[in-house]
C-alpha cells in the first residue's frame, strides 16, 4: 500500500510541477519542467536522504562515540526486527529527531544534541520508538522525496517573476499566470506535506509506543519537544522549512494550531491518544528517569538507575 501511496505522492507531484511550469512558460515550460521533474525523482530516490541530512549538518556516530544513543537505537531496531540502521547526531538545541532513508535497508535516525540532552533515555526511547516506526512504515522515502520535491516547487514559484514576465516565453496567462504560480505552487506543496504528515503521525506514534514498549515515555517527550521547540529557533529548519514534515515535532516557529496550516496534529491530542493506549495496555505510570551516567548525552539526574538488560531499563 505504501508503494501505492509513494507512485501516487510522485505523480502528484510531478503533475504540479509541470502545471507550474505551465504557468510559467507554456508549452515549453511544461515540458522543460517534466524533464526535470523526471531527473528529480529519480536523484531524490538514491539521494534525497543524504541531502536532508547535510541540510540539518547531521554527523554519524557509533557505539563508541555516542554508546547510549546508539545502544537504544540498536535495541528498539532489534525489538522492531528491523536492520540496524545509520545514526546521526544533528548539533542543534532545539529537541528534535526524525527518520529518512529510502527502505530499511538503507534507513538513519537523526537526533539534536537538545533533545538528547533534555530528554530521559525513557524518553529518547520513546522517541527513536517513534522514527524506527516510520521506517518501518515506510514512510521515509514519502517523507524524503516530499521534501525534496516541495522544495523545488515553492522555489520554482519563487522564480516565476524572473522568467515569466517576457513577452517571448510563452506564458498564456501572462503576469497573471506568473502570480498565480508563486502564490498557488508553495501553497499546494504545503497542503500535500501537510495532509501526508498529519495522518502519518499517529500512526507512527501508535507503532512507536508498540516498539518501546510504554506509550506514557513518548508523550512525555512529545510534551517536552512542544514546549522546547517553540522557544528555540532551528536555524536549519527554517533555511529549509520544506524538510519540516520530517521531524516529530514541527521545528518551524509560530505554527501551534491543529488545522489546516499546521504540518503536525496537535502535539495535546497525540498525548491524548498515547495516554489512552497506555490505558489499554495497563501502563498507568511512566517509569522513573535514570540517574546521571557518564559518555556522550548522558541520562538526567533525578530517577533511579537504569536496571540490568537494555539500554534504559
Amino acid at each position: 500500500m505504501n508503494r501505492v501511496k509513494t507512485a501516487m505522492l510522485i505523480a502528484g507531484m510531478t503533475a504540479l510541477f509541470m502545471g507550474v511550469g505551465f504557468l510559467i512558460g507554456g508549452g515549453r515550460g511544461m515540458t522543460i519542467a517534466f524533464v526535470i521533474a523526471a531527473v528529480m525523482n529519480l536523484f531524490s530516490y538514491w539521494n534525497a536522504d543524504k541531502m536532508v541530512l547535510r541540510m540539518h549538518h547531521a554527523h554519524e556516530v557509533d557505539a563508541r562515540t555516542a554508546p547510549e544513543y546508539y545502544g537504544i537505537v540498536q535495541e528498539l531496531a532489534a525489538r522492531a526486527g528491523l536492520p540496524m540502521p545509520r545514526v546521526f547526531v544533528i548539533e542543534n538545541d532545539q529537541p528534535n529527531a526524525f527518520a529518512t532513508g529510502r527502505n530499511p535497508e538503507n534507513a538513519a535516525v537523526a537526533a539534536t544534541t537538545g533533545l538528547l540532552r533534555q530528554l530521559t533515555p525513557e524518553e529518547v526511547a520513546g522517541v527513536m520508538a517513534h522514527e524506527l516506526a516510520h521506517v518501518q512504515n515506510r514512510d521515509t522515502l514519502i517523507m524524503t522525496i516530499t521534501a525534496t520535491l516541495a522544495g523545488a516547487i515553492s522555489m520554482l514559484g519563487n522564480f516565476a517573476f524572473f522568467f515569466g514576465g517576457h513577452r517571448d516565453n510563452n506564458n498564456p496567462l501572462g503576469i497573471v499566470g506568473v502570480l498565480v504560480a508563486m502564490i498557488v505552487a508553495p501553497f499546494a506543496a504545503m497542503i500535500v506535506q501537510m495532509a501526508i504528515s498529519r495522518t502519518r503521525e499517529y500512526s507512527a506514534d501508535r507503532r512507536g509506543a508498540e516498539i518501546c514498549g510504554n506509550p506514557l515515555w513518548l508523550a512525555s517527550a512529545l510534551a517536552k519537544i512542544a514546549g522546547a521547540a517553540g522557544r528555540t529557533v532551528n536555524y536549519d529548519a527554517e533555511r529549509n522549512p520544506a524538510t519540516a514534515h520530517m521531524f516529530i515535532i514541527n521545528p518551524l516557529n509560530g505554527q501551534r494550531m491543529d488545522g489546516l496550516f499546521s504540518t503536525h496534529p496537535d502535539t495535546q491530542n497525540r498525548i491524548d491518544a498515547l495516554s489512552a493506549m497506555a490505558s489499554e495496555m495497563g501502563a498507568l505510570a511512566a517509569p522513573r528517569a535514570p540517574s546521571v551516567r557518564s559518555g556522550p548525552w548522558g541520562g538526567q539526574s533525578g530517577g533511579s538507575r537504569r536496571s540490568p538488560g537494555g539500554p534504559w531499563g
